[in-house]
């Protein structure tokens, strides 16, 4: 077996993580510095080159990647901006497709209009990874990320299918405007309806299987099965996961407790990894681009590398705000469903649309004998680059400028408050009922007690967070509620150890005592993370 190409891949994937990391202690996001890092890397002596095939991205890094960010993300708050984030998925990508495709058909010598088209649906799609992480960084407008977040879900699916109808039209085996449309409906409507085909099966057996190990292995293999499945229909592998993983993440409460606990560390560190590989691989294809460009060169190159990068700038904007306020001055309907809106919130979405991995994955599937491959494979690097580049640095200033209203945290902790406290009354005349059967009448007093004790602190605890604050710390009666106790529990934790040490209970035991100790602590993280 080859070892070097499996050590070169682990240290990929390391210092891929190592450079997020980092990320983290600077007011950079963590996309641009993993960039920056790979385009450094690629010119290290010694680094093998990691060309991107789109035969391991597409179906091996995209599914995973789109299921978990399609999972954290609200249904209810997805279908309620379904407009918006339907013109941006679709439409916009479609417009991004011909404006974008024309402009560099007009500029670059001897580039056919098919070929223009190919490079138009390569750069058309804002990607899922970049959006989500940034917005994710910038804390903004709860509105603002759910439409980038629904976009970025979709737009791929709209963006590979119209590539493949550019690129039948720029080999010469296209069926006209009639067989493209016909190939759009059924890669739209077949990945839905595989997507939904697959939802209700495969969540009857997360719910039937009690084990967590199975579950979350039959958790892992959910977005490559959606995929594959779609793809084998020639539907849109993109749709089939994103609507499976919205059913799913819609009723996760259905799913046992510890399997929510172990799938979400494991999806963490999954989505992690693969976000920070994921950019690292962007700089690394610098080389791989530069070679082959033939007559395209010098000044020239960079000319249409800088107007294809405007042209895909300035066509967001041109879409975006027609998009956003001629239908609300055309329906009144839609000012009635949808909250009022200012400038400012089609700026953000219009600056926003950063290019990512997906577009330089189907960029390299583009078949060797297609003209002007090479130059394509170039204007996809350079607009991926500077989109994450300009726009990605220019972004939270931009933000910070406009001074968009601030979450209300107030307004949300008085409504968790409340939820909490409507909870705990259901949960009182519930402990009240059990305790008249007759099964139950035999628990003792103090242990009643103490789960009405456990109850009634899980009520007070968000409106303590509303209470005042200690003028020298700034914690709240319920900060140091839980700071001390996190501070008992590693009392707890340090006897044990001790005990174990001095062989007065073996390490099975510590295990067990261990981990119900983590489960009360991962339970006052969690609500201090909240």
């Amino acid at each position: 077996m080859e070892v070097l190409p499996l050590v070169a891949l682990v240290a990929l994937v390391a210092g891929s993580a190592v450079v997020a990391g980092l990320a983290r202690r600077t007011p950079v996001p963590a996309p641009l510095l993993l960039v920056a890092a790979g385009l450094v890397a690629a010119y290290v002596p010694g680094v093998p080159a990691y060309v991107l095939d789109p035969h391991i991205v597409l179906p091996l890094l995209l599914p995973p990647l789109l299921h978990t960010a399609a999972v954290d993300s609200s249904y209810l708050d997805l279908r309620a901006n379904i407009r918006p984030i339907g013109l941006l998925s679709v439409g916009y990508v479609l417009f991004a497709t011909l404006a974008v495709g024309y402009a560099a058909y007009l500029l670059v010598p001897g580039l056919s209009l098919p070929v223009a088209l190919v490079l138009g649906a390569v750069i058309a799609p804002p990607d899922a990874v970049a959006a989500t992480a940034i917005a994710r960084k910038l804390g903004l407008p709860h509105r603002i990320t759910t439409i980038l977040q629904g976009e970025s879900l979709v737009n791929d699916a709209t963006a590979i299918t119209a590539y493949k109808v550019a690129l039948a039209a720029a080999v010469g085996v296209s069926a006209g405007w009639a067989g493209g449309i016909a190939e759009f409906l059924l890669a739209s409507v077949g990945g839905v309806g595989v997507g939904l085909l697959l939802m209700v099966p495969i969540h009857h057996l997360r719910t039937r299987l009690k084990e967590p190990l199975l579950q979350n292995t039959l958790s892992l293999l959910i977005p490559f099965v959606a995929y594959a499945a779609a793809e084998r229909v020639h539907a849109s592998g993109v749709l089939a996961v994103v609507v499976v993983a919205l059913y799913l993440g819609h009723r996760n409460w259905q799913v046992d407790f510890a399997t929510r606990l172990q799938e979400e560390a494991v999806w963490k560190v999954i989505s992690f990894v693969l976000e920070s590989v994921v950019f690292a691989l962007i700089g690394l294809q610098l080389p791989v681009v530069l070679k082959g460009l033939g007559e395209y060169e010098g000044p020239a190159l960079v000319g249409y590398a800088l107007f294809v990068f405007l042209a895909v700038v300035v066509a967001r904007f041109v879409w975006v705000f027609p998009a956003t306020f001629l239908p609300r001055w055309l329906s009144e309907r839609v000012r009635r469903r949808e909250p009022d809106t200012t400038w400012k919130a089609p700026l953000i979405v219009g600056w926003a649309g950063m290019r990512g991995v997906v577009s330089l994955a189907i960029a390299f599937s583009i078949p060797l004998g297609v003209p002007h491959r090479n130059l394509i494979l170039f204007l996809t690097f350079t607009t991926v680059i500077g989109t994450l580049v300009v726009q990605g640095l220019t972004l939270p200033p931009l933000i910070r400028l406009l001074r968009l209203p601030p979450r209300d945290l107030r307004a949300e902790t008085l409504a968790e408050a409340q939820a909490q406290s409507e909870a705990s009354r259901a949960a009182e005349e519930r402990l009240r009922e059990l305790l008249e059967e007759p099964e139950n009448r035999t628990l003792p007093p103090p242990l009643a007690d103490r789960l009405r004790t456990v109850l009634e602190r899980r009520r007070n605890a968000v409106w303590e967070r509303l209470g005042e604050v200690n003028a020298e710390t700034g914690e709240s009666a319920d900060d140091v509620y839980r700071r001390l106790a996190r501070d008992m529990i590693e009392a707890e934790r340090e006897v044990f150890v001790a005990l174990r040490d001095q062989r007065r209970i073996d390490d099975e035991m510590l295990r067990v005592l261990l981990r119900r100790l983590d489960l009360e602590e991962a339970a006052a993280y969690r609500e201090e993370a909240a």
